[in-house]
């Protein structure tokens, strides 16, 4: 028998209220507290982790305003590729099914900014910026262009929401039908910096070409938000040495394991929280030895100084760090 989880002490039990389809293959559920009472608060770009039926912990981000305290209510995305978790908790969750939730966290927060904001969302990265743009109508606070990337109509969440008169003039939609030849040209948007802020969330290609159009841009007004997506990975990794500079010990990271895992495997404790190279709180001083950097955070000139353990590597066969 499994042992239970101590995070699981510390998370709410939610019921489903709704569970409903609003694009191929993506569902959106609504969660609220058994007894109707309002919900700890949030605010827009937060996400939570639930606990899916088959046991495994997936983060999802919130969807609506940050206004609605009675409610939390998520996007999820079949991934028939991925872990199981999306295919757990779509096929394995009704409406009156009672799950457990933690609370709200945010690592991709709206920055208040005079001049304005650009969101750029591919396919389900759309759910933080909706609780963002949804904020953002329901206070007046600032002025926002959303680009909205998808394959086609039928896989679009929101779409009909988007796409009436509340955001006329404020949204693009665009499918490129899954062919790279039809991508969105966003370099026109982002030629010239007017001082907006930057969101985006969407698949790692889409935040890399993001980030290689924004070098330009004051890194701070830039921010990214993985979802759920695993560290990269490439054929050509190799085991490597972490040597820690100030305890002394030495730390052997193998393929297929991130710096971070290694490091809290040898008992050494290391902040993080997305684990996906994008929040910045795993932020580590490189003292020596080439990283293989695989975040969406360190500008260039900042490269040959830290390294974000969750997700970067090594190039050479031992680096040294600041712990």
């Amino acid at each position: 028998m499994t042992a239970p989880d101590p995070l699981d002490a510390e998370m709410m039990r939610l019921r489903v209220a709704c569970a409903e389809p609003i694009a191929e293959g993506i569902v959106s559920f609504e969660l609220r507290h058994p007894d109707g009472s309002d919900l700890p608060d949030f605010t827009c770009g937060s996400h939570v982790s639930l606990r899916v039926p088959n046991g495994s912990l997936r983060k999802y981000s919130l969807a609506n305003d940050p206004a609605e305290r009675d409610r939390y209510v998520i996007g999820v995305r079949r991934e028939l590729d991925g872990r199981g978790g999306s295919v757990s908790l779509i096929d394995g969750t009704k409406p009156g099914d009672e799950l457990l939730v933690s609370m709200p966290r945010n690592d991709f927060k709206l920055v208040k900014s005079a001049a304005g904001y650009i969101f750029v969302a591919g396919g389900i990265g759309i759910t933080p910026i909706m609780s963002m743009i949804r904020h953002l109508k329901s206070t007046g606070g600032g002025r926002f262009k959303l680009y909205y990337l998808t394959r086609n109509p039928a896989m679009t969440a929101f779409r009909e929401e988007l796409s009436g008169p509340d955001y006329r003039g404020q949204v693009t939609i665009h499918h490129d039908g899954g062919d790279p030849d039809k991508a969105f040209d966003l370099w026109p948007v982002f030629e010239q910096p007017k001082g907006q802020q930057i969101y985006c969330c969407g698949p790692r290609g889409l935040m890399e070409s993001v980030r290689d159009m924004t070098g330009h841009w004051s890194s701070s007004a830039v921010h990214f938000e993985a979802f759920n997506e695993p560290p990269r990975t490439s054929a050509e990794d190799k085991p490597f040495r972490v040597r820690l500079a100030r305890s002394g010990g030495v730390v052997e990271v193998p393929v297929g394991v991130t710096i971070l895992e290694a490091l809290r495997a040898a008992g050494h404790a290391v902040p993080s929280s997305c684990e996906s190279g994008t929040c910045d709180t795993c932020r580590t001083k490189l003292l020596d030895g080439e990283a293989d950097h695989r975040d969406l955070v360190l500008a260039e000139h900042e490269k040959d100084e830290f390294i974000m353990v969750c997700v970067s590597r090594a190039r050479s066969e031992e680096i040294v760090i600041d712990r």
